[in-house]
């Protein structure tokens, strides 16, 4: 018998009918003999409804009552699969966030987890009951009024709960298999990883990945919670039961580093194309000109990523180019234009026509040229590199957005990721 989280996504409980899905791999557990608390979010397409309309209402709005209002979708979900599942004669209720509680901060709309009480949850699993838990929400203890984790928070709820209860696997399930080595959309011959390391699956979520929200990986990590990514529209029947002896069988599995017996140098190519590129031209080069222009873009939460300084033969001034999300571009120019006299630059230069590459390996640590290979090999494709980062598992370039397919397809058999 195992102690399991079992997650659903939106697309997994998008009407009844694949709710009855969802409930059907429930039983299939409950029936091995596990013990099962199942984190599930709101319908496909809920969440943006219950979005758009807090936004018609009013543009400006009291955070908490938007929370409230989003918070619904996921009450909607775990209402429904607890009926269907008392249909099959499995004893099952549905929880809120409030109700075990999830205690989170008081950021509405984007909190973070604090801390989770699961006592009351396991004595209920260990009865043979099944939880089915909201996603996503949680109560701010100092005014008892319910918060929300941001997008994709049912991902971080589910490793919260599996924490929480001292599970055995946190099982995904998401519209895909697994992990693979790259979007199968652009590498028919991509493949789906057996196992992927923390540190791997954290720069993969970072990077583009939509397999898994990035504050769930690090919950896991820092708790060394081991996660799996499976498909729920695989047949419930075909599949076997979490067992420790099975857990590889199918599925992703995201665990230590240690335990995964076969290192690979690199694992997976990752991309992004919502980047966008600021230039800041002819910048006086002098002490402090760096937090001039990073303090203010920080102090109004723009996350800067790539950062390339070139100084000018005359020791004077400097060129100063990053990156962002291509949806923070506007509020970046904005505030670099009211930066502009304390921070003293003659020209600013935009482009959103830029992707990001990323080569990502824990085997990169202990293996030199990984680098010197990628940039010959994009080279030798015509693919300019505007701008690189790395880290002692990553690899990123920054390059026109035309050629990002192409460099994907390039650098995936560079490394032999399209090999059986």
């Amino acid at each position: 018998m195992s102690f399991l989280v079992m997650k659903f996504g939106g697309t997994s409980v998008a009407n009844v009918e694949r709710i009855r899905n969802v409930a059907r791999h429930v039983k299939r557990e409950i029936e091995a003999g596990n013990r099962v608390a199942v984190v599930v979010s709101a319908m496909a397409g809920v969440t943006n409804q219950l979005v758009a309309w807090v936004r018609e209402a009013s543009p400006l709005h009291d955070a908490r009552e938007y929370d409230a209002i989003v918070a619904t979708g996921e009450q909607v979900t775990a209402g429904l699969l607890a009926i269907v599942l008392q249909g099959m004669g499995i004893t099952a209720r549905s929880w809120q966030g409030w109700q075990i509680p999830i205690l989170t901060d008081n950021a509405h709309g984007v909190a973070r987890i604090k801390d989770v009480p699961g006592d009351k949850i396991r004595a209920r699993l260990e009865q043979g009951e099944v939880a089915v838990i909201t996603g996503f929400q949680g109560i701010e203890p100092e005014r008892s009024r319910i918060s929300t984790l941001g997008r994709g928070g049912s991902d971080t709820s589910a490793v919260a709960i599996a924490v929480a209860v001292k599970a055995d696997l946190c099982d995904i399930y998401t519209d895909v298999d697994g992990v693979y080595t790259t979007d199968p959309r652009i590498v028919p011959r991509a493949r789906r990883l057996p196992k992927v390391s923390y540190e791997e699956m954290l720069e993969m979520a970072s990077l583009g990945s939509k397999v898994l929200q990035t504050r769930s990986v690090e919950l896991a990590m820092v708790h060394r919670m081991r996660l799996r990514v499976l498909s729920s529209f695989a047949a419930p029947e075909a599949m076997q039961p979490a067992r420790p002896e099975t857990w590889d069988q199918i599925g992703t599995i995201i665990c230590s580093e240690d335990e995964i017996v076969e290192q690979r140098i690199v694992s997976g190519i990752a991309y992004a194309k919502d980047e966008a590129r600021v230039s800041l031209i002819r910048v006086e080069d002098r002490p402090g000109v760096a937090a001039r222009i990073f303090g203010p873009l920080a102090d109004t939460n723009i996350n800067v990523d790539m950062i390339v300084q070139n100084t000018s033969s005359d020791g004077k001034h400097t060129d100063m180019t990053f990156t962002v999300q291509e949806s923070d571009l506007e509020r970046a120019l904005d505030v670099l234009k009211v930066a502009k006299k304390d921070i003293g630059y003659f020209d600013v230069k935009s482009s959103s026509d830029v992707a990001k590459v990323s080569v990502i390996g824990v085997g990169m640590r202990s293996h030199a040229g990984v680098a010197a290979q990628m940039f010959k090999a994009l080279a030798e494709r015509g693919i300019n590199i505007l701008a690189i980062t790395t880290s002692e598992i990553k690899i990123s370039v920054l390059i026109d957005a035309a050629y990002a397919e192409l460099a994907v397809r390039t650098l995936h058999a560079l490394y032999g990721l399209d090999k059986d």
